[in-house]
This record gives structure tokens, sequence and C-alpha cells, in this order.
């Protein structure tokens, strides 16, 4: 009799364990984990930041980097990214073609140059015409190109334009393979730095005006775990106000963390001149920008999109509020 009790009683007390296991929480980590894709850049780098403070705002960021902004929209299409950082020009371009993306904020401004060789003798946009000029396809500084050309009546066809990625941008201005490139940073902070480049322009009195880069998410994530999302937000705007506040935590992790020596301090301090980090974005902004794409024929779009319809800032808004940010 008191065996059975006894056997009762220990398969009762392995129930209550099991069960206390199946209903007990899963990890923080494996309940809200954020997958971000963002680009080796230096006005990016704010985004990378919020991997290094998630487990204080209460989720996980699993962080990727990739080589361009259309490969994180690309990532982003086939669900293997819940944010993205890129510049307006990709999204934009995404969402012209019936993406289902969200922009829910931005982080940086500017982050363009022209620049030439020392001897091209290139003073302004003007002088372009029959030049060999760089520029990654598809970005902003596509834009900002086409933009500025078409301020002296330049197009496309009156200049020998060449694709290449950000850094064969450096190496082809290096070795004087084209006469001026326009290039993002921290890439253009160094070609001045190291005397190859020199600064024609800052790109930023066309319609576009500053380009401010964009944070991405899909329709799915943001509709769907608006409370994870909301929490993802609040650790952005952290992240991106630690950076404003103090350019030498900013500093030290760009140099020594993304860069892993290779760029300066001086460099990244050029770098940051051209393009601050920011918690500014408007669907004002990214309509300007979309009818400059929509112009030159830059991204290949189906059907522009009215950004009103799909620039959606409450996130952002509400985390800036609780952070005491206006």
């Amino acid at each position: 009799m008191f065996e059975r009790l006894r056997f009762t009683r220990r398969r009762l007390a392995i129930l209550a364990a099991a069960t206390a296991v199946v209903l007990a929480p899963l990890p923080l980590s494996a309940q809200e984990v954020v997958r971000v894709g963002n680009l080796k850049l230096a006005h990016f780098a704010g985004v990378s930041y919020v991997k290094e403070i998630a487990k204080n705002c209460g989720i996980t960021v699993d962080l990727k980097i990739f080589a361009k902004g259309p490969d994180i929209m690309q990532a982003m299409l086939a669900g293997e990214l819940d944010v993205g950082a890129t510049a307006s020009e990709a999204v934009i371009s995404a969402r012209g073609n019936g993406a289902p993306v969200y922009i829910v904020g931005g982080f940086a401004k500017g982050g363009a140059r022209l620049l030439a060789t020392p001897e091209s003798g290139i003073k302004s946009a003007a002088d372009l015409k029959g030049k060999k000029v760089g520029v990654t396809r598809g970005s902003i500084q596509e834009v900002l190109l086409g933009a500025e050309m078409a301020k002296h009546g330049l197009k496309a066809r009156d200049v020998n334009l060449i694709y290449l990625g950000y850094p064969d941008l450096n190496q082809a201005l290096l070795q004087k393979q084209v006469d001026a490139i326009m290039q993002t940073e921290p890439q253009s902070a160094q070609a001045i730095a190291r005397g190859f480049g020199v600064e024609v322009l800052k790109p930023y009195d066309t319609p576009v005006g500053s380009p401010i880069r964009t944070l991405v998410m899909t329709e799915k994530f943001y509709n769907d775990k608006k409370a994870v999302a909301s929490k993802f937000m609040e650790c952005f705007v952290k992240a991106q106000k630690t950076f404003m506040d103090d350019p030498k935590v900013a500093e030290t992790f760009v140099t020594q963390d993304v860069f892993k020596g290779q760029l300066t301090g001086p460099e990244f301090q050029e770098a940051l001149a051209n393009s601050p980090y920011t918690l500014e974005m408007s669907a004002d902004h990214i309509q300007k920008t979309t009818d400059v794409m929509a112009e030159h024929g830059i991204g290949k779009m189906s059907k522009p999109a009215k950004a009103a319809d799909w620039v959606k800032l409450d996130l952002l808004e509400a985390a800036k509020a609780s952070a005491g940010t206006n």
C-alpha cells in the first residue's frame, strides 16, 4: 500500500516537473530574435550597434552584413531578414516593384561626394561631360549624380559611366582609370586623406536634398510582431542617440569593431562630418527621391509607389517619445 503511494507520488512529481518545463517561458533569445541586414559603412554603424545593446532591450539581434543595399532587399523578400538598413533608392525601387516592405525610420544624412583626380581639372558637375565617371549602379550616389548632371543639362550619354562597387571606385580613382567618382563614406574621406581624390562638391543642392538612409521592415514583421518591432525600434533609438550624443563611442566602434583598424580616427571624423547620424525621416523626403529616380530612370520601377502609403513612422515616434527625444 505504502509502496504504491510512494510510486504514485513519485509519478506525480515527475509529471509536475515535466509540466513545469513545458509551460516555462522560453529563453528571451529564443523568443525574440530580430534578423537584421546592414552594410559595412561608417554612417550605417548605428544600426550594427543595436546588436551590442540588444540584451538590455529585451531582444536578440542576428546581424548579417551585405555588400550592397539591393542584396539586403533581396534577402528581405526571401524571408531571411526582418529589418534592413539601406539607402533610400534600394527600398524605393523594391517598393515600386511591389515589395511588401515599409520604411520605418532614418539613421544618417548625406554620405555622398563627387571626387576627381587632382589633375583632372574637374571643378563642377558641368565639367563631367566626356569624362569617365565611376558610380555604384542603383545607389543613392547614382541618383544624386543624375540630379547634379541634370542641373547642367547633362544626360547619362554625355559621360562615360563606369559602374563599380564602393571599394573598387577608390581603386579606379587611385589608378586613374576614371576621372571622377560619386562616392559614399568613409571611402570618400579616405580618398581625400590619402591624396588621390579631391572634393568637387557635396551633391545636396538638388530636389533630393541631403539623402537620408532608411531603416526598413517587412510588412509581415511590422504587422504580425508589433511588440517585438516596437522593442527593436526602442533599441534602435537608443543606439542612434548613443552615437549622436557621444561621437567618441561611435568612433571607437566604427574604427575598431566595424573596420578593424583599417579606418583611422581622423578619417572617421571627416566621414562623419559628411554623413551625420540622425533620427530624421519623412514621407515627403522619400517622395522627392522617388520623383527624381522616376525622372532619370533609376531603379526600373514598374510603378513608383506613393510615399505616404508605405512610410510608417509610428513606431519611431513612439520610441523617440519614450526616450525623450524630439
